[in-house]
């Protein structure tokens, strides 16, 4: 190639890393493809156009250019390490783990590659591995706030809560929210006639979950809780007690000032919460009156036990294909059990899969009507039981006090229930948790569930006065 050609190329190269260093990924790809169309064995620029294919989803085409990559550059650990990131991703762990291992031979000081390396281990199961690699990863570098989150969820999940929740401070979610707000982030400091803005985490089952938190901060002395919240939650939340004023996130600000601000999840952490403190008094959300009575209007009240259904969380969460059910047809053996009257509560991804079945079984479709998390307390007010997947409907119910049967995945599972048994402590004589085996097999759980239904719906004999 001639001087002038590999210029261009270097050019169209140096134009596509500050179109990756901004996010801006088809602007990035269009040019680190036009310098590998001047330059073909351009290392770098295979690694960052699969880089940029891996975060707009093409795995395929980024798996393949990541390989060519390293067919160039196999010294490269910042290759085998995105590689091996992608290939977990796609659940090929063994050549994920190859990968890594390949990346620490280069590099056996990456405290990335250890994080890798333990994350995958923790989805996995093998948790010693797990909690030595992310250990590993931190002392390397103790700023590594992936390995520090990761590290966190093995130890919550095992209850091991005072580390756990100082690990999970590592987070940073809500990194784009606090920079707009010019007061102070509180860190425990007495909350006598000091006003706080308590601040919504990551999805609608967080915040659902966490608040229960806020009359504990109500009690020490704050003179006004403002609660910062997704839409969908802004009507329930004002049952909250404690709560002096709650704001949706799609809404400016309040104007008044505070004295502090606090993510809703480093409650537990500054509050000093353990697996025998957790507050866990049940119900702490309340269902509108007005609304139950419009609700209990659309449920039959026959002899039937009102069974509410959730088969299928938000396609957007990083494991919603493992947490989700196939299809509604996957808890047909339900349909077995007498006695049973099965209300959809699905919304979203799934809805239109109640009118499929409903030919085999008797659904009421009420999912599609709910228009906020109100509506859906109203309605899981008027039920006997709730069936559902990881999703915050399962946070719902449980801080209303309904009774739940909750389906958790084996791959993944979410450090909040623990990692074995089938209660938590977070909603105690209410939920009931149905695991997936090793195989990441549901029909078992779903017959599992049929067997408790059948149970549930069965009359007891009496026993003799």
């Amino acid at each position: 190639m001639q001087d002038g050609s590999a210029d261009a190329a270097q050019a169209l190269y140096q134009a596509g890393e500050l179109h990756l260093q901004a996010g801006e990924w088809a602007q990035a790809a269009q040019a680190f493809r036009q310098a590998l169309a001047m330059e073909p064995q351009l290392a770098e620029a295979h690694a960052n156009l699969a880089y940029v294919l891996d975060q707009s989803g093409a795995l395929a085409e980024a798996e393949s250019s990541y390989r060519t990559a390293l067919a160039l550059a196999p010294y490269s650990a910042t290759i085998h390490l995105n590689l091996g990131a992608l290939l977990a991703f796609k659940k090929r762990h063994a050549e994920a783990e190859a990968c890594y291992a390949a990346a620490l031979s280069l590099e056996p000081d990456s405290s990335a590659v250890w994080s890798n390396l333990g994350a995958l281990n923790l989805n996995l199961k093998n948790e010693d591995t797990a909690d030595a690699c992310l250990r590993q990863a931190i002392a390397l570098d103790p700023d590594n706030r992936r390995a520090r989150f990761n590290l966190a969820y093995l130890q919550l999940r095992h209850g091991h809560y005072a580390e756990g929740w100082e690990l999970f401070e590592a987070r940073d979610w809500y990194r784009a929210l606090a920079q707009r707000l010019g007061f102070a982030r509180w860190q425990g400091e007495p909350l006598q006639d000091q006003s706080l803005l308590v601040t919504f985490e990551a999805g609608h089952g967080d915040v659902i979950q966490f608040c229960r938190y806020i009359p504990l901060l109500k009690a020490r002395g704050a003179s006004r809780i403002t609660l910062l919240c997704h839409p969908a939650l802004v009507a329930l939340m004002h049952s909250v007690a404690g709560l002096d004023a709650v704001c949706s996130l799609d809404e400016a600000l309040p104007p008044e000032a505070f004295d502090y601000w606090m993510p809703l999840l480093s409650a537990p952490y500054h509050l000093g919460t353990r697996v025998d403190s957790v507050p866990a008094h049940l119900p702490y959300l309340q269902a509108d009156p007005h609304r139950v009575a419009q609700w209990s209007q659309r449920v039959p009240t026959n002899h039937a036990l009102r069974v509410g259904l959730v088969w299928k969380g938000n396609p957007q969460f990083e494991n919603d294909s493992d947490r989700s059910l196939p299809h509604l047809r996957s808890l047909a053996p339900l349909w077995q059990v007498p006695g049973v009257q099965f209300i959809s509560l699905q919304k979203g991804a799934g809805e239109n899969e109640a009118a499929q079945c409903s030919s085999r079984q008797a659904l009421i479709d009420l999912g599609p009507a709910l228009q906020d998390f109100a509506d859906a307390a109203a309605l899981i007010h008027a039920l006997d039981l709730v069936i559902t997947v990881d999703t915050a409907m399962a946070h719902l119910a449980g801080a209303l006090g309904k009774p739940c049967w909750l389906l958790l995945p084996w791959y993944m599972t979410d450090w909040r229930w623990g990692a074995e048994g089938t209660t938590t402590v977070w909603y105690p004589q209410v939920m009931r948790l149905f695991r997936q085996g090793a195989d990441a097999n549901w029909t078992p759980v779903v017959d599992a569930l049929r067997m408790a239904l059948l149970e549930r719906c069965t009359p007891q004999p009496k026993l003799p006065g």
